[in-house]
């Protein structure tokens, strides 16, 4: 007899035959399908309920959207209208439109408090207009430094407002009657127009219950404690 043979014999050698292999390799199959089942399921529950929140129609939400932006956008309209002709829309310049999304549609953002609605649009403005007056030949060349000014210097203010780029933006490749404004520019159509969108934003969300903006009622006191308490 073999030596094989002999270790096969003696009882505590155990080999494990081809059933039983099988047998351990089908449950361990079955336990890992369940494993994945489990968790499909539960990452479908997750997406059905994600789906489910992000689709929920709020109508008083949307109501006061709707209200603030026609009122905000449509008050600044008759004010071009009063004073200039339907080709010129001075007053209506693009970036309000961008500004608007953000004070009546998502009035807990950061980035559509007043300091950044006002100081964004004014400081973007103000780089747009004087880019322009030292590059007023190359479009693409003051283009590209009005914006890119304009959003550094609103970081470094902290007035981070989007819809500014498109202010210093305009400035530069805004028709003739806007780029002969100069300076005026930033006071008329951008201040004025900032300050009406902030005024019906302040007053439209003030009835709204669920909305609070200013999400900081003390907003201009920030540069009071900031500055003028050490002079």
């Amino acid at each position: 007899m073999g030596e094989r043979e002999k270790i096969r014999k003696c009882p505590l050698f155990y080999e494990p035959s081809a059933s039983r292999y099988s047998s351990i390799f089908n449950a361990s199959s079955t336990q890992s399908f369940d494993i994945l089942r489990k968790r499909i399921k539960r990452n479908a529950r997750l997406v059905r309920y994600v789906v489910y929140k992000e689709t929920l129609i709020d109508f008083k939400d949307h109501f006061w959207t709707f209200l603030g932006s026609f009122l905000g956008i449509g008050i600044i309209g008759l004010l071009n209208d009063q004073k200039f002709t339907d080709s010129d829309s001075l007053f209506l310049i693009g970036s309000f439109g961008a500004s608007s999304v953000l004070i009546y549609g998502i009035v807990n953002s950061p980035l559509a408090q007043p300091r950044n609605l006002i100081g964004g649009h004014v400081i973007c403005a103000l780089v747009g207009v004087t880019v322009h007056k030292i590059i007023p030949d190359h479009i693409w060349l003051s283009s590209a430094f009005a914006v890119s000014i304009s959003i550094v210097l609103m970081q470094v203010t902290k007035t981070l407002h989007p819809p500014g780029g498109a202010t210093a933006l305009i400035a530069n490749i805004g028709s003739e009657k806007i780029k002969a404004l100069g300076y005026m520019y930033v006071l008329n159509p951008v201040l004025s127009g900032v300050l009406v969108l902030l005024f019906v934003a302040v007053m439209v969300n003030r009835f709204a219950a669920h909305r609070k903006y200013p999400a900081n009622r003390n907003w201009y006191k920030v540069w009071e404690r900031k500055y003028f308490t050490r002079i």
